[in-house]
């Protein structure tokens, strides 16, 4: 996979569907209520956060996609603080307001990481006049959206979901379904439908095997029209059933559960976002399932940002962006690294004529982290250092017999006389130099020690250099 996917600055997308607030009262409680057998909560910090369809809305936004957010409010206190919440954040809101419904709240009270009770106020009432009004929105919004996601909670916002399926198929816009109820007819023509395994079987019935999940799934996805069918299963993974293609399984990426609270939202925003940059399932379907694994490791509800994301996939992938690279696009492969823990090594020199003591060298360099920099000195900075005659070779030939040394995963450059800009520039982890130095006077030392980094001293391989091997040619 290529981690361009994840520029969506440039994708707009549209969420539709049953949006709510998601409260929390946290407090300590250490004794038993008096007039009853129940614990007494003392509140020491209450935290309001998007819930349902804003939460997808918001985790969108994290992702640098530009979003719009259509829903039911009730004009009431919570409204104004789901939308304060949500402009904030960046996600544009156009909501049908209601005079009879109030805004649908959840409110959890938590104590020591546990929650005690939660608290529902919502209401449901289906009228056509809603519904008009959704429809309204929707078609003004999907002219401008790449994508749209209809996320049903089954609170009666999504109501006439298939009129709604229909605008967007009108307009060439695809639509992504997290599915409720126990009737998938209403999402009939949907570019893709996500049901977990209970919400799936409660249609299908009792998978008893994967292959019959497969063979169910497939049935399902052709009776509706759908172009894929995503079926999550917790712990066990995903399958992926799209049409013209074998089934996809994956394993979950989830490392330890703590709170499953909005995992299928971000499973939906985040394949989405992928899909509409990629256009395709497989893709779309693997970074969903990375973002997955990252928001159950955190309590409540959680998304997962861009920059985060690209470090899980970065990680596991095998298309990473190594050999040579500006410093400028260097640095972003660098914070990648360093945010999937991984510690990235750096040194540097002229490497004019490569041999045996450099190899030697660079092995021992790679051997102190998990990713090793090499900076060159251009063909300017070379004869300023070296004189007249010097460079033997050019930059460019000198940076590709590098990029061919297999313990260096990046090669880049520098013009000045000493690497300290382009250290400062890249700030690794680990500062590596060979010869006679102490670490007092080694170049950029300094920047990474006070930026908590290491610098290493090493000895090169007696017997070889590059001088002693320009002498013997001149002979």
């Amino acid at each position: 996979m290529n981690s361009s996917y994840l520029n969506f600055k440039d994708k707009h997308i549209l969420v539709v569907g049953d949006v709510m607030l998601d409260r929390y009262w946290y407090g300590g409680t250490s004794r038993i209520s008096p007039e009853a057998p129940v614990q007494v909560v003392k509140v020491s910090n209450i935290e309001d956060r998007p819930g349902g369809a804003a939460n997808v809305a918001l985790g969108l936004s994290k992702l640098g996609v530009s979003v719009t957010l259509i829903g039911v409010v009730g004009r009431d206190d919570n409204a104004a603080v789901l939308s304060r919440c949500l402009e904030e954040a960046g996600v544009n809101c156009r909501f049908v307001y209601s005079d009879t419904l109030p805004t649908i709240t959840k409110l959890r009270v938590m104590s020591r990481h546990q929650q005690l009770i939660r608290l529902d106020f919502e209401e449901r009432e289906d009228s056509l006049s809603q519904n008009e009004a959704l429809a309204k929105e929707v078609a003004a919004c999907l002219p401008e959206s790449n994508a749209v996601i209809f996320s049903d909670y089954a609170k009666g916002c999504l109501a006439d979901v298939r009129s709604l399926i229909s605008l967007a198929n009108a307009q060439n816009v695809p639509s992504f379904v997290d599915p409720k109820g126990n009737d998938f007819s209403i999402y009939q023509g949907a570019t893709l439908v996500k049901p977990n395994l209970l919400e799936f079987e409660n249609i299908v019935g009792k998978c008893r095997s994967v292959k019959e999940l497969e063979e169910k799934g497939k049935a399902l996805r052709e009776q509706f029209g759908w172009k894929a069918l995503l079926v999550t299963r917790g712990e066990d993974g995903l399958v992926l059933l799209s049409e013209g293609k074998p089934p996809f399984s994956l394993a979950t990426a989830a490392k330890e559960v703590f709170d499953v609270t909005g995992a299928g939202d971000t499973v939906i925003a985040v394949l989405t976002a992928v899909y509409v940059t990629s256009k395709r399932f497989i893709d779309a379907v693997e970074y969903a399932n990375q973002a997955a694994g990252y928001v159950v490791g955190k309590l409540g509800t959680a998304s997962i940002d861009a920059e985060h994301l690209g470090a899980i996939m970065f990680q596991r992938s095998h298309t990473t962006n190594f050999g040579v690279l500006a410093p400028e696009e260097l640095l972003k492969q660098i914070k990648l690294a360093q945010m999937s823990g991984e510690k990235v090594v750096f040194t540097n020199g002229c490497f004019d004529i490569l041999h045996p003591g450099h190899v030697a060298y660079i092995k021992q360099a790679k051997a102190l982290g998990d990713r090793l920099i090499v900076a060159v000195n251009t063909d300017a900075s070379v004869k300023r250092l070296k004189g007249e005659k010097r460079p033997i070779n050019n930059l460019e030939h000198r940076m590709a017999v590098l990029e061919g040394v297999g313990a260096i995963d990046w090669v880049t450059w520098f013009d000045e006389d000493t690497p300290q800009r382009i250290i400062e520039q890249l700030t690794p982890d680990v500062l590596v130099k060979g010869g006679d130095y102490t670490i007092d006077t080694i170049v950029g030392a300094q920047h990474v020690l006070e930026h908590g980094g290491e610098v290493k001293v090493l000895t090169f391989v007696d017997g070889y250099s590059t001088t002693s091997i320009i002498e013997k040619a001149n002979l």
